[in-house]
């Protein structure tokens, strides 16, 4: 949602997509989630997004549902005529992603890549061909600290899963690879590393767990303005070079591009 309505307020209009229609909908369907019922919808994101004076275009679909993706991209070049920017920022959210090694399961270690890297892969394959048409366009990947660092601990003790920190791993390696590839046609591909974000979904968990204002991260204004800058600052290919990641709270406190949300140290 911060992402859409970050894009709106620069003047972007944005297409939508998700599996939660409407306010309610949404299920907390993970490991520890008892299926709560989690903040967020289309609808609700393309009423912000309006209210920016952006267009908006709303659309359904399921990361494991790859036909339904692919329309989903028709669908826009259908309506609009090109697209100039993707932002791949969704994940599985269903069972395995906090499983260590023993207890996981190869269903849920295929269900974690079909979503976190084919369905990418989908996505990115049905944008390439009208953003080469058009001369290039802009990739973003919202990959994860798990794809590149190891966990201080096993899961449950500072660690998470290796399903979910595998498949992030592979989704890592798109952007890179596609600079490399078609960066001379004018594709720009960049990962971007969100670092711990207060998401409205962890906000609703750590009040279930009694554990609100137990940890503290970035609202999710702050990679939303990194992504925002990714696509659209003059200066970036002259500070970014092509398929390289950037640490989104570093870049957002480095360029100014959003007030800096860090709680001052005791004393201070």
């Amino acid at each position: 949602m911060a992402t859409a309505i970050a894009l709106a307020q620069s003047g972007w209009d944005v297409a939508v997509l998700g599996r939660t229609r409407r306010a309610g909908e949404g299920r907390d369907d993970s490991d520890t989630g008892g299926g709560r019922v989690l903040p967020g919808s289309l609808e609700e994101t393309a009423t912000l997004v309006r209210e920016s004076g952006a267009s908006v275009i709303e659309l359904v679909a399921d990361l494991h549902d790859h036909p339904a993706l692919q329309n989903a991209v028709s669908d826009v070049l259908g309506e609009w005529g090109g697209l100039d920017l993707l932002v791949n920022n969704a994940v599985d959210t269903g069972p395995g992603s906090m499983v260590p090694f023993l207890e996981l399961t190869v269903e849920q270690m295929e269900t974690k890549l079909d979503a976190n890297v084919v369905a990418q892969l989908v996505l990115i394959q049905s944008v390439l061909p009208a953003m080469l048409e058009a001369g290039g366009g802009t990739i973003v990947n919202v990959t994860s600290h798990t794809a590149t660092a190891d966990p201080t601990g096993p899961v449950g003790q500072g660690g998470w899963g290796v399903a979910y920190a595998a498949s992030k791993a592979a989704f890592h390696r798109f952007a890179p690879l596609l600079a490399v590839e078609l960066g001379e046609a004018g594709i720009r591909s960049y990962n971007v590393d969100p670092g711990y974000v207060e998401t409205e979904r962890q906000q609703v968990n750590a009040a279930a767990l009694g554990l609100t204002g137990r940890y503290h991260g970035a609202p999710a204004s702050v990679p939303a303005a990194a992504i925002v800058w990714l696509a659209e600052a003059p200066e970036v290919p002259e500070v970014v070079e092509n398929g390289q990641t950037v640490r989104a709270q570093k870049v957002a406190l480095d360029h100014e591009l959003h007030p800096d949300w860090r709680r001052p140290r005791s004393g201070e």
